[in-house]
């Protein structure tokens, strides 16, 4: 575990400090738990604009190949 030294505006430590209190959790945990959701919601946002940019690259030959395909099937 790592140990680390972190500044926290007034009025965000007094709502943790409430928080946590309430539920009788160390703020310890609670800023872990914090941090461990805060992680998941950015690496679904940094997938989601890697997939769109990835989709943007290919769209083009994608749509190619679609319309190719339509010209084989409306040969047969």
């Amino acid at each position: 575990m790592k140990t680390l030294s972190l500044k926290l505006d007034d009025e965000i430590f007094d709502e943790a400090e409430e928080i946590t209190g309430a539920l009788k959790v160390a703020r310890n945990r609670y800023i872990n738990e914090a941090v461990s959701i805060y992680n998941r919601v950015n690496k679904k946002r940094l997938l989601k604009t890697q997939l769109a940019k990835e989709s943007s690259l290919t769209s083009q030959d994608s749509m190619d190949i679609l319309h190719e395909f339509e010209k084989l099937i409306d040969e047969n």
